[in-house]
């Protein structure tokens, strides 16, 4: 800029630190100079190298005559940077004691000596000086603008007369008239050709970099104090401003406010904690609930359920932490045909874990076959009711082993194994299974060995199933069927009835009668005790029923249209509503104690039905789901023609495949959820239009599905990737709204168990045959405020957008 002298810099925060030139505070726009030493400028080269910020000028430096320099702060970037420094030292002199110039010595003179003398000057005129050119006629060249294209001449001519003729202008539509309206389109002239060049530019965007900084100015603090006593008014003063216009107009204007302000008050609370009650239903503190399934426990067995499914759970109703489950193998027909013999060295059994030991099982039933499904008995918890796959109805009485059960913390407690024991043990049992005896109940059996338990009675393989018994309920304690499908009373109200259902299109009806034996010729007797004679372990509660136990009612579901029949493989009953406990009933089950009394199976008689009061108000209507997806709905309840009884059904279509979950709902009786395929569909019982909620199909197969039992809006469904997921029709109906992964393989049954009210299980088993206790989240297992009304007024919702969907479609097709 014509100052060789001037070396622009930029001088980074830390290098103002380090020579105490810091912007704003040691030097300033009225401030600007800064001297700093030679010594400390080579040193801090030698210490930084290239990062200082001397370093461009080096040489300049290294090359200055002086011991001090001069560093000025450009706030107005005059030079391009913050800084510059001085390379000479005649021109810092200049900068830090400028020269005065020729007026400012004649103003000085002036006002000295005009004290002085009072003389008058005459007028000078200026004297002309010829120019001295510096070099800006140079950049003023530089900067004009010369003509460099040739210029366009135009010649525009017009007819002498019409030079200053008037004019009138007139609005027309270009369109009406004749070539008034002239485009001009763009052409290709051939006279040109323009070649097109690509070029390739990278173009980078850096942001620019300032630092700046702002300071508070602190005022100074000072103490103030107050001090201030109420205005006391006499009584002549407040009769005057009780009775004064402004105060009565003032209290007309806001009673109206007033008032609404107290109805507000009487209608809500004030003082309600809304945060506290949005922390309800949101646990965690970012807004989104905590949802998981803990891993509590997992059961396997490499003896009894290598290479089996688990094909049902059943928690027990009484006892903390003990769990059976029943595993079955899948075969064809074929296959079991080829493998009989092979089949007799796996033993089928019914497995009870307890949380205390899960290495060892506490108790073993022994089944004729593999079992499907199982319940307890809800009026003694120690009678057991399976269905099995040949079709056949077994019953045990576990009332021996119950002690056992109820014992199995304190045993766990004291065993101590080792594994040469183990090894020896397990290598004993398998010379007892392949060498011994079959009868199971004669073996020796080892300290470890759990006890087995012989089944008490088995149905007649002539009057049962077909095929393998998908499903069995025991019917409540408070009434019960004869052979004529009414209901009856139960005065002594124990569960003496069971419902079973089999792929083999019929659904049986069992009745446990009571224990008075048929006479039989003497011949016969010896026989049968010859043939059948029972081990000396076995409970004689349902001897008489072993071998020749008949179901008492059996319905065949035939398909209206044709005289095809269904095949039910799930079967939901509206009374059927003692499996469940809700939170309002709920107690620890740590500290609850089983009543010593006997067996009330034992203590039956037979009742004459000529006294029992019949019962109108029992439903007898069922949900049934068929091998091949469809939902049915009927009626037991009819006039019985010939053996078999033949209601009338209601057949829906919606699963793909088998149901393999058709379960009422434990708050809403009539709410059933249907699990088949890779879709489930939730009913409505008196609702014939179909399912009111139904899901999209799902990119995997749905295996099981399950209710929650303290949630009305929460159920579980398994499928056949390992996952569960969750779904609550609160927060999403289109979704899950969590999901999370249990097991490598299939999950084939879900079952729930509320062990206390802070602590919720949930059993998982898979296709490898292992068993996982999962324990449930807070977020899961407590409901909301106002959760059970809220899901029922979804019901109703849909069930109304349902039957106006069906109206619509009547009047679409009157009007078609």
């Amino acid at each position: 800029i014509g100052h060789p002298e001037i070396f622009p810099l930029v001088f980074t925060t830390k290098t103002q630190e380090i020579f105490n030139c810091r912007v704003d505070e040691d030097v300033t726009e009225e401030n600007c100079f800064k001297l700093i030493r030679k010594e400390d400028i080579i040193q801090d080269l030698k210490t930084r190298a290239t990062i200082s910020d001397f370093h461009p000028v080096k040489k300049v430096v290294l090359e200055y005559p002086g011991e001090e320099l001069l560093v000025v702060f450009d706030a107005k970037f005059q030079y391009g940077q913050n800084f510059y420094f001085v390379a000479s030292e005649e021109a810092k002199e200049n900068l830090l004691k400028p020269p005065e110039t020729a007026e400012e010595k004649d103003d000085d003179k002036e006002e000295e000596n005009r004290e002085e003398t009072l003389e008058v000057h005459p007028y000078k005129p200026p004297v002309h000086k010829p120019w001295v050119s510096l070099g800006s006629e140079k950049e003023v060249e530089e900067e004009s603008v010369k003509d460099t294209a040739t210029k366009i001449k135009y010649m525009i001519s017009r007819v002498r007369r019409k030079f200053g003729a008037p004019i009138t202008f007139t609005d027309k539509n270009a369109s009406h008239v004749k070539d008034s309206y002239v485009e001009c389109t763009s052409y290709q002239d051939k006279t040109f050709s323009i070649k097109m060049l690509e070029k390739d530019v990278g173009v980078q965007m850096v942001p620019k970099v300032r630092e700046a900084s702002t300071q508070t100015k602190w005022t100074y603090p000072k103490n103030a104090a107050t001090q201030y006593f109420p205005r006391q008014l006499s009584n002549e003063e407040k009769e005057e401003s009780l009775s004064s216009e402004k105060l009565k107009e003032f209290l007309t204007s806001v009673h109206l406010r007033m008032e609404i302000a107290l109805q507000q008050n009487e209608i809500m609370n004030a003082f309600f904690d809304d945060w506290k009650a949005l922390a309800e239903d949101e646990s965690s503190s970012s807004g989104k609930p905590d949802v998981y399934l803990k891993a509590y426990q997992s059961f396997t067995d490499l003896r009894y359920l290598k290479d089996r499914t688990i094909s049902c759970i059943c928690w027990h109703p009484t006892i903390y932490g003990i769990i059976a489950v029943s595993a079955r193998v899948w075969l064809s027909y074929e296959e079991q045909v080829n493998l009989s013999d092979k089949s007799l060295l796996q033993q089928s059994v019914i497995l009870f874990w307890s949380f205390f030991d899960p290495i060892h099982p506490q108790l073993m039933l022994e089944c004729p076959e593999d079992i499907y499904c199982f319940q307890f008995s809800p009026s003694d918890p120690n009678i057991i009711a399976g269905g099995c796959i040949n079709g056949q109805v077994v019953l045990w009485d576990i009332s021996q082993q119950e002690e056992k059960l109820q014992n199995a913390k304190t045993v766990a407690d004291g065993i101590k194994v080792t594994a040469v024991n183990m090894v020896n043990a397990s290598i004993l049992n398998i010379l007892q299974y392949l060498y011994m005896s079959p009868s199971l109940m004669q073996v020796q059996q080892s300290s470890t060995e759990p006890p087995l338990v012989r089944y008490c009675a088995v149905s007649s393989i002539q009057n049962s199933h077909k095929k393998p018994v998908t499903d069995i309920h025991w019917l409540p304690d408070y009434f019960e069927d004869n052979r004529m499908g009414a209901t009856f009373e139960n005065r002594a109200e124990i569960c003496v009835q069971l419902v079973t259902c089999s792929p083999d299109c019929s659904i049986l009806f069992w009745d446990i009668p009571a224990t008075k034996l048929p006479e039989q010729p003497s011949s016969e007797k010896v026989k049968e005790e010859e043939v059948f004679s029972m081990p000396p372990d076995v409970p004689d509660t349902f001897k008489h029923l072993d071998l020749c136990w008949k179901p008492l009612i059996k319905i065949n579901l035939r398909k209206s249209d044709t005289n095809t029949e269904y095949s039910p493989v799930r079967i939901s009953l509206k009374e059927l509503h003692y499996h469940y406990k809700t939170s309002e009933k709920v107690q620890s089950l740590n500290t609850l104690e089983v009543p010593a009394k006997d067996n009330p199976y034992t203590e039956m008689s037979t009742p004459s039905s000529k006294n029992l009061k019949v019962l109108e108000n029992i439903s007898t209507d069922f949900f049934v789901g068929t091998e091949d997806g469809e939902i049915v709905y009927s009626n037991w309840k009819m006039e019985i023609d010939s053996d078999s009884a033949k209601p009338h059904t209601q057949k829906y279509t919606i699963h793909t495949e088998t149901i393999n979950t058709l379960q009422r709902s434990p708050f809403f009786k009539d709410i059933v959820l249907s699990v088949g395929g890779r879709n489930f569909a939730i009913w409505k019982e008196g609702v014939t239009n179909g399912p009111i909620l139904q899901s999209s199909c799902s990119a995997g197969r749905y295996t099981v599905g399950q209710w929650s039992l303290t949630r009305p809006g929460v159920f579980f469904i398994g499928r056949d990737d390992g996952n569960i997921d969750i779904w609550d029709l609160l927060r999403k109906t289109h979704e899950p709204s969590h999901f999370q992964n249990i097991s490598e393989s299939m999950i084939t049954v879900i079952s729930p168990w509320i062990a206390s009210p802070k602590q919720h299980f949930l059993a998982v088993s898979d296709d490898l045959g292992v068993l996982h206790v999962l324990e449930i989240c807070q977020t899961l297992s407590h409901p909301s405020r106002n959760e059970h009304a809220n899901v029922l007024d979804y019901f109703e919702r849909e069930v109304k957008y349902l039957k106006y969907c069906e109206q619509e479609f009547q009047e679409y097709q009157e009007f078609q």
